[in-house]
């Protein structure tokens, strides 16, 4: 099981800066693209963190490593950045799928598009964390973070924006380390499926209004 997350904050450059941790009863099976503890592998916590969108380090994974040692936190973890203030995260339950999602859509992208002339720029980002109450199979671990993805999509579409996420989109998919392996994670699977409307409703939630990055509202 994976807690509900409680929300702390760090000092940094004179201010107090929020984060997000959950922590899991057991370690959980995980699959994901987050900076720290991406790919699959058993996880024991999970760490959402703010940061200024002028942050340029080039070591996320490190630095996110520095936040959880802070925190105390133990062993192999999944840690996300995000340049939106985390408490303002959208959760929702599905037939016991459970989803958390910080939206920033600050820079909303078609993932197919020509590379731009600049870079864009690091940080805005749909952070999604994502609870299966099963023991999902590698294959159904890796279908279900396309499942959320295209949810995220579709919710992004239904906003309104000519975009399927942002450059710096990351999901986590978290389940049961033991059990009888589910072989499926797609959209009309028996988990996919409320992963899919949870993912979903939370995008559209957290997307629905204007979100004002961390940094921008603490200096405007």
């Amino acid at each position: 099981m994976l807690s509900e997350p409680f929300l702390t904050s760090r000092p940094e450059d004179g201010s107090d800066i929020p984060l997000l941790v959950w922590r899991a009863e057991a370690p959980l099976l995980a699959v994901g693209s987050a900076p720290l503890g991406g790919g699959i592998g058993v996880r024991g916590w999970v760490v959402n963190a703010t940061v200024p969108m002028s942050y340029d380090r080039e070591d996320p994974a490190a630095h996110l490593a520095e936040l959880a040692d802070g925190l105390g936190l133990a062993g192999p973890g999944v840690g996300l950045l995000t340049g939106v203030d985390v408490t303002e995260v959208v959760p929702r339950t599905d037939g016991g799928v459970r989803v958390w999602a910080t939206v920033g859509l600050g820079m909303p992208v078609w993932a197919a598009a020509p590379a731009p002339a600049t870079p864009a720029q690091r940080v805005g980002t749909v952070n999604i964390v994502v609870y299966v109450p099963a023991r999902l199979g590698d294959a159904a671990l890796v279908n279900a973070v396309a499942t959320a993805t295209e949810a995220k999509a579709q919710a992004i579409w239904e906003l309104g924006l000519p975009a399927t996420g942002t450059p710096t989109d990351a999901v986590t998919v978290l389940c049961p380390a033991d059990g009888d392996p589910a072989p499926y994670g797609g959209p009309r699977s028996a988990w996919g499926a409320p992963l899919a409307r949870a993912v979903h409703a939370a995008v559209l939630t957290g997307g629905a209004g204007t979100v004002v990055p961390w940094s921008h509202r603490r200096t405007g």
